[in-house]
């Protein structure tokens, strides 16, 4: 089968397209024929090397959420899966290719009318964008920030937000244009990178969800209520300052607070029963899942050249 995997940490161009045997579930997986395969921030980032402190090496193939349809299936595994279109997750790696393994507990069966692109565009930004909020205590009537919100995971907060009563929802972005995207999936206040305009935009937040981290992470603090929360959902701009945290001391008497948020603290019931509203959510056209372009598999290489370069509003994804 045709896979792609990074031969040389750094840019783009050390992705290359592969071929490797077809792959054959051991027990408790499943094997899937890829219809559609999400590019993700994390996948640009291990690519570039920044990861490898975590044991990525060259070789490895990247991606870590496909749709398709159910091939086969190892020992233990219910044989009635077998025909029906799923959505996976691979962890952290295995889905730039034709025939995914996914163990049995990482799949979700999909409704007839929810495309396998449109399912890897939700399946793991709306469980972060989800239990982000939660992890920040968000609740109605409150004032979000989003920062970094042009992002499939960032998209998703906006959205979730507005719907869970937000009295405000800004936005950070890049350019007036994607501001007006967002504005109509439910912001209320565009504002640039740095947090600044936005006609009549709140003085402070409640709730800051913030996909981008990097250098200029600490100066949102500033813009924290008392007693607002800070959530790093991602790091898409890199780490932040080691001393970030001296900002939170600094305004001591204002009681903030900062926390890091990954899924897979949650547990595996709780994010299958959340994707599964999200996208019977989506069916309905209650969320909207927003695809920036989609790629042919050997094109990966383009797909991240366009990562890189800022371009992607929402989520690229590849089809074999």
């Amino acid at each position: 089968m045709k896979a792609i995997a990074i031969q040389t940490y750094g840019g783009p161009e050390g992705l290359a397209v592969i071929n490797l045997p077809a792959p054959a579930p051991a027990a408790g997986q499943v094997v899937i024929a890829t219809e559609a395969v999400g590019v993700g921030g994390v996948d640009t980032l291990i690519r570039s090397g920044a990861l490898a402190a975590y044991g990525f090496k060259e070789g490895h193939i990247p991606g870590g959420e496909v749709a398709g349809t159910v091939t086969a299936v190892g020992d233990g595994v219910d044989a009635s899966w077998i025909g029906r279109r799923v959505w996976a997750f691979t962890g952290t790696g295995g889905g730039y290719v034709e025939q995914a393994l996914a163990t049995v507990e990482e799949i979700l069966p999909l409704p007839t009318n929810l495309s396998a692109v449109d399912a890897v565009t939700l399946g793991s930004a709306g469980v972060v964008a989800h239990f982000g909020l939660r992890h920040a205590h968000f609740a109605p009537g409150e004032r979000v920030l989003v920062r970094g919100a042009a992002g499939s995971i960032g998209i998703m907060t906006v959205q979730l937000a507005a719907r869970g009563g937000a009295a405000a929802v800004a936005v950070t972005t890049s350019s007036a244009e994607r501001g007006e995207q967002l504005r109509r999936l439910g912001a209320t206040h565009v504002l640039d990178r740095s947090g600044e305009g936005g006609e009549q935009a709140p003085a402070g937040y409640d709730v800051i969800i913030d996909v981008a981290a990097g250098k200029d992470m600490p100066s949102f603090f500033d813009r924290l209520n008392a007693n607002g929360r800070m959530v790093a959902v991602g790091a898409v701009a890199g780490q932040p300052p080691a001393d970030f945290g001296m900002k939170i001391m600094a305004a001591f008497q204002k009681s903030m607070s900062f926390a890091a948020f990954s899924a897979a603290t949650v547990t595996g019931a709780d994010r299958r029963a959340v994707r599964s509203e999200q996208f019977a959510a989506a069916s309905r056209s209650e969320i909207e899942t927003v695809v920036h372009e989609v790629l042919p598999l050997d094109a990966a290489v383009l797909a991240h050249q366009k990562m890189d370069a800022g371009e992607v509003f929402g989520r690229i994804v590849l089809t074999p």
